[in-house]
């Protein structure tokens, strides 16, 4: 994605370098930018930028182990993944997880995964 992206996803996170390397490795994204309070990953389709929160907010914010799944919002991204099963593998060592159901589209098959800090998003695999 050359030059500035024309769209892409804005995460805040309690422990944001843990939260970017689960994106960077679950959805094979490349770290293009990083300071003290943001990091911005990158793919071919997707720039996603995990940014920290403030402190005093920060330290109202809890993180169970495992998270406790945050679905119940009003947004949530989707990205495609060359197979969800490997992901979901990664997922699970990172500290996320990727449910059980799956359902179809026309072309993929998609379920709901969640990172390792409960926030939400959907897998795509483009079917044969």
């Amino acid at each position: 994605m050359p030059g500035p992206a024309a769209a892409g996803v804005l995460i805040y996170a309690k422990d944001f370098q843990a939260l970017a390397r689960f994106y960077e490795q679950v959805l094979d994204m490349q770290r293009l930018h990083e300071d003290e309070h943001i990091i911005v990953l990158e793919s071919a389709a997707l720039q996603l930028l995990i940014h920290a929160l403030p402190a005093e907010i920060a330290a109202r914010v809890q993180v169970g182990r495992p998270p406790q799944c945050r679905a119940d919002v009003a947004l949530k991204f989707f990205v495609t993944v060359p197979a969800i099963a490997e992901a979901a593998s990664v997922a699970q060592a990172l500290g996320g997880q990727v449910f059980d159901e799956r359902w179809q589209g026309p072309g993929f098959a998609v379920c709901n995964a969640m990172d390792c800090e409960g926030n939400v998003f959907q897998l795509r695999e483009t079917l044969a």
